[in-house]
């Protein structure tokens, strides 16, 4: 019972809620713009997308163990899982289960194109997502060490799902999701690089070449605050170009906690270890509320 606890821990399950809610989203966009919903689609897009998230975690988990293992500042939301770091299992068992559920993946993605007769657009988005979700840590690109990672982050997590469940239900792209996300991307970006700090020590022992070693830390916190604002100056455009008022409200309801943690970065809570977790945790509610209200908004507009 031990071990399979430590498995389940390895996987990281807490962040698969994020490719349920996303991918949500994408359905609700499509059905916004005129798609009829396919259940058994939406089914196996959803398949598709955690296996690809699970082959994400067991294998950043894999790739990351010496890094992890030089960690002298891990958090709740930073520095891996542990269980290896603490012997619960051995790594190979974290590399043979990416492959598992990378595996699942694709095969979710083979039944979409050659059964339910997916889009090549919607094939081509599920695609894209698993090959960066794979080198985001994985050689021979291991894109987090090369200054990428927050952005690949930023691409597939609030981009590329919504894209994958609206591509498979409206069976082409569109403008009106592209627009939608572009906020939801940038919070995702600030949430991984303010996840980063606690992580700078590991990285840099380890050649893992984050954001925050390549700008040093203190740039890394005027990004932070830079792409934070643009998430909400971007708001009058969006709306003028087409995203509906609800959703556009939506993303500003969270805009005082958007604020304060602003003020936390320029204060300089990112140089103070003890409010790392807090600010990880609530860069993390911040992406993740406001998500939940842009698929309520779409909610309201589709079935309200």
């Amino acid at each position: 019972m031990q071990k399979l606890t430590a498995f389940i821990r390895l996987g990281r399950p807490l962040f698969l809620g994020g490719g349920l809610i996303f991918h949500l989203l994408g359905v609700l966009m499509a059905l916004y713009a005129g798609a009829d919903l396919n259940l058994a689609v939406l089914i196996w897009g959803q398949v598709a997308i955690t296996g690809a998230q699970l082959m994400t975690h067991y294998g950043n988990e894999y790739y990351d163990l010496e890094a992890d293992r030089a960690n002298p500042n891990p958090t709740h939301w930073a520095g891996g899982s542990r269980v290896l770091v603490e012997g619960w299992l051995p790594p190979r068992v974290a590399l043979a289960a990416a492959g598992v559920f990378g595996a699942m993946s694709l095969a979710a993605t083979l039944v979409l194109g050659v059964w339910f007769q997916a889009s090549w657009q919607a094939l081509a988005v599920l695609l894209l997502s698993v090959f960066l979700a794979w080198e985001y840590s994985a050689p021979p690109l291991k894109l987090h060490s090369r200054g990428l990672g927050e952005l690949t982050v930023a691409v597939i997590v609030p981009v590329l799902t919504p894209l994958t469940g609206y591509t498979l239900q409206a069976g082409q792209l569109a403008v009106l999701p592209l627009l939608v996300v572009f906020p939801l991307a940038c919070l995702q970006f600030v949430m991984i690089l303010g996840i980063n700090f606690p992580d700078a020590a590991g990285d840099w022992q380890t050649d893992k070449y984050t954001l925050v070693i390549r700008l040093g830390a203190a740039r890394a916190a005027r990004l932070y605050l830079f792409v934070l604002a643009l998430a909400y100056l971007s708001l009058p455009l969006l709306r003028a170009g087409g995203v509906p008022l609800p959703a556009v409200l939506a993303v500003l309801a969270l805009s005082p906690l958007a604020a304060w943690q602003a003020y936390r970065m320029g204060r300089g809570d990112w140089k103070n270890p003890p409010a790392w977790d807090s600010l990880a945790f609530w860069s993390i509610a911040l992406l993740m509320g406001t998500a939940v209200l842009v698929v309520l908004a779409f909610g309201w507009l589709v079935f309200g």
